[in-house]
């Protein structure tokens, strides 16, 4: 069965400074992010990778990414564009941010229609969620609705250069997901990890709290679940500047009303990212000692 990884990214990366934070070279052949995780969804078995970008950086991603890779996988690139909106709605002059990760995913609608992992750009998972991932997908050929997610523990997914956004995750005896929750500006602060909610609120936590990284995996009836979603998103939302249509929350929605279920594949990788230009040198000597360990060749493609 043919499975799919989608990578998200169309973001601004407004917090690495003018540079593009999702081409950053990171390897010691010059590798970026993303050229590990193609490299282990390809060792774990998917063999197709969409990217969504933004129309502005395709040539950068070409002549960085998109040449070399589509030799040894099939790709294709999805367009997250502020102005793809439902009929009847029009984009507001001062909206200048994407609308989130739910319409970033949206925007494969008729593209993938396969079971599909989606991650981030910008996002080191390490490989054994990819396996996990793409094993479950295969295993529920023909299901509907029935999603999973890499489970990450909080203190694994924190930056030393700045706060972080994650979705702290609630899950029951089984193993399932029974709620996700946005939660930003983390840090963490002796024995626990601290943030707020959108309103505000304060959220204290334990470090092997599980969250979502944006590591899931969906079967394609999740586009038709985004898109239905999307206008009701905007009809409360058209003129809030600030307000995105996240993943989580299309998840959070879907569970509360029983429309699906999503297995949370617990996870000890640690993460690593470039969500502040000075988690770079971090990110470069991590992946530097991964490859004397032998964990990766020291040319991936």
């Amino acid at each position: 069965m043919k499975t799919t990884l989608v990578i998200m990214a169309a973001g601004l990366g407004s917090r690495f400074g003018s540079g593009i934070k999702q081409l950053a070279k990171v390897g010691p052949s010059g590798e970026i992010i993303m050229d590990y995780s193609i490299y282990d969804a390809v060792q774990a078995g998917f063999d197709k990778v969409v990217f969504i970008i933004r129309r502005d950086i395709k040539d950068a991603f070409d002549e960085i990414i998109g040449n070399r890779i589509k030799k040894f996988v099939e790709t294709d690139y999805v367009y997250q564009e502020l102005t793809a909106l439902p009929a009847g709605f029009t984009c507001p002059e001062d909206r200048k941010k994407p609308w989130g990760t739910g319409h970033a995913v949206l925007s494969c609608l008729g593209k993938v229609n396969e079971p599909f992992l989606v991650i981030n750009a910008d996002d080191f998972y390490g490989r054994h969620p990819y396996k996990s991932i793409h094993d479950f997908l295969v295993n529920s050929e023909g299901n509907k609705a029935k999603y999973c997610m890499a489970g990450f523990s909080m203190g694994n997914t924190l930056s030393d250069n700045g706060k972080v956004t994650r979705g702290v995750c609630s899950v029951d005896e089984n193993g399932f997901l029974t709620g996700v929750e946005e939660t930003y500006d983390l840090y963490l602060d002796g024995n626990e990890v601290v943030g707020a909610t959108y309103e505000g609120a304060e959220v204290r936590v334990a470090p092997n709290t599980p969250v979502s990284m944006n590591m899931w995996g969906f079967t394609p009836d999740f586009l038709g679940a985004l898109e239905g979603r999307f206008a009701d998103f905007l009809k409360e939302n058209i003129n809030q500047p600030k307000a995105e249509y996240l993943l989580p929350g299309v998840v959070g929605d879907m569970l509360k009303n029983g429309e699906a279920t999503v297995k949370v594949l617990p996870t000890d990788a640690k993460w690593f990212g470039v969500t502040y230009a000075e988690d770079k040198p971090k990110v470069i000597d991590s992946i530097a000692a991964l490859v004397k360990a032998g964990e990766y060749p020291s040319k991936l493609f």
